[in-house]
């Protein structure tokens, strides 16, 4: 139950946070998160649903421990559906942000196919008998994570412009890019080794039930955090005198009338903030940073009042 409250109750709340914060999104993107909710939820539907059959009314017939629930066969396809839907979604991204390189898209394309197979069988004894399909699909979906993150970080390390701003914006974009494929990955890698170690125990199936959630969770922190990374991309630093002191020794009687001035004496400081791309109006400038920040090319303010 708390392993259900620290994933589902995540997964809940980002998509609240996402349909108010983010209502402008174009339709396709809501309909994923929507349909990514949709077979999660089933999945962890039908894993109670097993449970439920197995302790309570299978209970006392030790030849059902033996049997696949139909449901827990089910539920492999929703989790499966849960892993496509979001790892597609971080391959139309690397589609996107590459300029529509197929080099690039194919590789991933091709492992995230590569974790679909034959999954029909009745009892656990079959489990044992296809050990390498459990491995491949295990191994491609670790490669895929992996894959996708690389290449979220080559591309986005191509696009540095020089300025330091972009740059920490990029660095920032490109830790968030490998931690988010971080946990599905090592969830996988878990899963291959204890299917590898452990050949005779259904350690892994724990490990491969957790992938799914953990997908859901990252596509809604990958949709979630752009507010966050492009305020701290546009926060400006701010100085304040109203807690600068005048130096003890200063006597203000020795100060020619002619430079005092009455209170409220206002200090306007004008800054203005450059900006440089590859082309004529920036029609070069790295898609990563067009997505996430736009840049004003003067900015005058008030700072403060004496």
């Amino acid at each position: 139950m708390a392993l259900l409250d620290a994933t589902m109750g995540p997964l809940l709340i980002g998509m609240y946070y996402y349909f108010t914060r983010y209502s402008r999104d174009p339709w396709t993107v809501k309909l994923l998160v929507v349909a990514v909710w949709t077979t999660d939820s089933i999945h962890q539907a039908l894993i109670s649903h097993s449970v439920y059959w197995y302790l309570i009314t299978e209970y006392g017939n030790p030849t059902a421990l033996t049997l696949l629930s139909k449901t827990i066969i089910v539920e492999v396809f929703f989790n499966a559906f849960t892993g496509l839907f979001v790892q597609s979604f971080f391959a139309a991204r690397i589609w996107k942000l590459s300029g529509r390189k197929l080099y690039l898209v194919i590789p991933v394309v091709l492992l995230i196919a590569g974790e679909f197979g034959d999954l029909y069988f009745k009892t656990f004894v079959d489990l044992v008998q296809i050990k390498g399909l459990s491995i491949s699909i295990n191994a491609f979906a670790a490669a895929g994570d992996v894959t996708i993150a690389a290449i979220l970080c080559t591309i986005l390390h191509m696009s540095r412009t020089g300025f330091s701003r972009s740059n920490t914006l990029i660095n920032r974009l490109m830790v968030f890019a490998v931690n988010t494929g971080l946990l599905t990955s090592v969830c996988a890698c878990l899963s291959l080794i204890t299917i590898v170690a452990l050949p005779d125990t259904f350690i892994y199936i724990c490990f491969f039930f957790l992938v799914g959630r953990l997908y859901s969770n990252s596509l809604m922190a990958t949709l979630n955090a752009r507010k966050s990374l492009r305020d701290a991309s546009t926060n400006d630093v701010s100085v304040s005198l109203r807690d600068m002191q005048p130096a003890a020794s200063t006597n203000l009687t020795n100060i020619s009338p002619y430079s005092r001035r009455a209170e409220g004496i206002t200090i306007r400081i004008d800054t203005t903030k450059e900006s440089k791309h590859d082309g004529e109006d920036g029609a070069h400038m790295p898609a990563a940073i067009k997505q996430l920040s736009q840049y004003e090319s003067s900015d005058k303010r008030r700072v403060e009042e004496v």
